[in-house]
C-alpha cells in the first residue's frame, strides 16, 4: 500500500472495494468491504445517508450501527440486549460480604504512602505471617493423556507451556483419585475449555462423565465441538460465578453426581467465588438434604418399610454427596476483593482488616516485579491466550504494577519487593486454606509447575476429610 494512504497528515483515498472511513487511531482506512454501491461498511455507515436512510450507533452497543428507521426492530434481536436469566442464576448468591460498613470508602494508592506507613504495613504482614508454614512442596507431575501433544514439535513454546501446566494439573487430580467415572467436572473460568478437554481425553474409556464449563464471557475458538460425538456430556454455563447456583443446574438436579471443581489460572476474586459456590452453597445444601428427617408414616406403613429403611437411608446419602474435590491453579492476587474473599475471618483473627487486605492485595504484584525485564514478553500472553486468544480480563500482575521500582527506590530492593509480594500472596492463600479446613476439607498448596513456565505456579487442592466421605452402600 502506498505510504500516502497510511500517513496521518495525508490520508489519501481508500483502496478500491474497501470502506472509505479513515480510522484515526490506527492511521489507516478501514479494511472492511462495503455493500455494492456504498462507500462505507456497516460499522461506519453513519457517515452517509442513502435514499434518506441514516445509520446510527446501536444504543445497546455503540460498536455497531443500525438504520435509524429499523431501530425498534433491531433492539428486539440485538445480541447485546438483556437476555432472560437462566434458572441457575441467583443474584449475588456467592458474593459473600453484604455489610458495606466493613469496606473502606477510599483506597489509598501505595505510591502515596510514606516510608513510615509502608514500613508499618510490612511489620503487620510479617507479624501475621509469623508461625505460619509458607514453605510449599513441589508437586510437578504429568499425565499420559498429554504425552503425545507434549512431544509434538508442531506445538510452539507458548502452547508447550500451557500443555505442561495442564499435564501437571491432571497428574495432581489423578494422585487425589479425582479422575474417575460417575462424576461431574466443573471448570470455572473455562475460556476455550482446554482443561476440560484434556480431562475428557484422560477419561475416554470411562462412563457417566459430565462437564460443566462456567464462563461469563462469549468465547471464540471453543474446543467443545470436538466432543459432540463422544459419550461425555459437555454443557456451557454463560454466567458470572458470583451468581451461579449449582443446585439449580438441571443436569446436577437430575443426576446429583459428585462434583469436582477445577480451574487453570482462576483470577483473584473468581477463586473465592468458586470456593464459596462449591463449599458453602452446593455441598452444604446437599448435606442439608441428606439430614432432612423422613416424612411421618402410619404404624402400618412403618411396619411395611421397616426392612427397607436402612437401605433407603444409605441410598439417599449416596445420591447427594459433598464436593469430591477442588483443584485450582491460583493467580492474580492483585485482583482479589475483600467483599468476596473467603478468608476474612482468618485476617481478623490475626488483627488485620479490609484496609490492610487492600494494601497486601496490591503489594502481591511485587512478587513478579523483579522478573519484569526477562519474562515480560513470554509471560504477558500466557493466561490471556489460554482463555480467549483475544482480549481477556486476565491481566498479568507484572503488566501494571502500581508501585514500580521508581516509586520504591531507596526503600526496598528488588529482592525485598519479591519476598514481600510472595508473602502477601501466601497470606491471602492461607486464608483460603483455613476456610476450607474449617468446612471439613483437607486443603493444601503446592508448586505444580516450574516458575520458568509460569510465575503463577501455585496449585490449591482440597478433598473432603475422611469423616465427610459417605460410607459405601451395602
Amino acid at each position: 500500500r502506498p505510504a500516502s494512504l497510511t500517513s496521518p497528515r495525508s490520508p489519501g483515498t481508500a483502496e478500491a472495494g474497501r470502506c472509505a472511513y479513515f480510522v484515526e487511531r490506527k492511521k489507516r482506512f478501514c479494511k472492511m468491504a462495503p455493500a455494492p454501491g456504498r462507500r462505507f461498511c456497516g460499522e461506519h455507515g453513519q457517515q452517509e445517508e442513502e435514499n434518506g436512510r441514516k445509520r446510527i450507533p446501536c444504543p445497546l452497543d455503540p460498536k455497531h450501527t443500525v438504520y435509524e428507521d429499523q431501530l425498534q426492530k433491531h433492539l428486539k434481536k440485538c445480541n447485546s440486549r438483556e437476555k432472560p436469566k437462566p434458572v441457575y442464576f441467583v443474584q449475588d448468591i456467592n458474593a459473600g460480604l453484604q455489610d458495606v460498613a466493613e469496606i473502606p470508602e477510599k483506597r489509598v494508592p501505595l505510591s502515596s504512602l510514606s516510608k513510615e506507613e509502608l514500613e508499618n504495613l510490612i511489620i503487620k504482614l510479617k507479624k501475621a505471617s509469623n508461625g505460619l508454614e509458607f514453605h510449599l512442596k513441589e508437586q510437578i507431575l504429568s499425565h499420559q493423556a498429554l504425552q503425545e501433544a507434549l512431544n509434538d514439535p508442531k506445538n510452539g513454546e507458548s502452547a508447550f507451556k500451557h500443555l505442561k501446566q495442564q499435564a501437571s494439573i491432571l497428574g495432581n487430580m489423578e494422585k487425589l483419585h479425582l479422575l474417575g467415572p460417575g462424576r461431574c467436572f466443573i471448570e470455572f473460568g473455562a475460556g476455550r475449555g482446554k482443561l476440560s478437554h484434556w480431562v475428557d481425553v484422560a477419561l475416554q474409556n470411562v462412563e457417566d462423565v459430565q462437564f460443566l464449563l462456567v464462563e461469563r464471557a462469549t468465547t471464540r475458538f471453543k474446543v467443545d465441538g470436538k466432543h459432540q460425538r463422544r459419550d461425555s456430556i459437555f454443557e456451557r454455563l454463560q454466567v458470572d460465578i458470583q451468581h451461579l447456583c449449582l443446585n439449580k443446574v438441571p443436569i446436577l438436579e437430575k443426576k446429583k453426581l459428585p462434583v469436582v471443581g477445577m480451574g487453570k489460572h482462576l483470577c483473584g476474586a473468581a477463586t473465592d467465588l468458586a470456593l464459596r459456590c462449591l463449599v458453602e452453597r452446593y455441598a452444604a445444601c446437599c448435606d442439608a438434604q441428606n439430614e432432612e428427617p423422613a416424612p411421618k408414616r402410619s404404624r402400618t406403613d412403618q411396619a411395611e418399610v421397616a426392612s427397607n429403611s436402612s437401605a433407603d437411608n444409605e441410598s439417599s446419602k449416596a445420591d447427594c454427596k459433598p464436593v469430591a474435590g477442588i483443584v485450582i491453579a491460583l493467580c492474580c492476587h492483585h485482583k482479589c476483593d475483600w467483599t468476596h474473599y473467603v478468608g476474612r475471618e482468618f485476617f481478623k483473627s490475626v488483627g488485620l482488616g479490609p484496609v490492610e487486605f487492600h494494601c497486601f492485595q496490591r503489594m502481591s504484584s511485587w512478587a513478579t516485579c523483579g522478573m519484569r525485564e526477562t519474562t515480560n514478553k513470554a509471560s504477558a500472553s500466557e493466561a490471556s491466550e489460554e482463555q480467549t486468544g483475544d482480549t481477556e480480563e486476565h491481566e498479568q500482575a507484572f503488566s501494571k504494577i502500581e508501585s514500580g521500582p521508581d516509586t520504591l527506590q531507596g526503600i526496598l530492593t528488588v529482592e525485598e519487593r519479591k519476598e514481600i509480594g510472595s508473602l502477601c500472596k501466601r497470606l491471602i492463600d492461607h486464608g483460603r486454606i483455613e476456610y476450607l479446613q474449617q468446612r471439613g476439607y483437607k486443603a493444601v498448596l503446592q508448586y505444580y509447575i516450574e516458575s520458568a513456565v509460569s510465575l503463577e505456579n501455585v496449585l490449591l487442592t482440597a478433598v473432603p476429610s475422611p469423616s465427610l466421605i459417605p460410607e459405601p452402600t451395602t
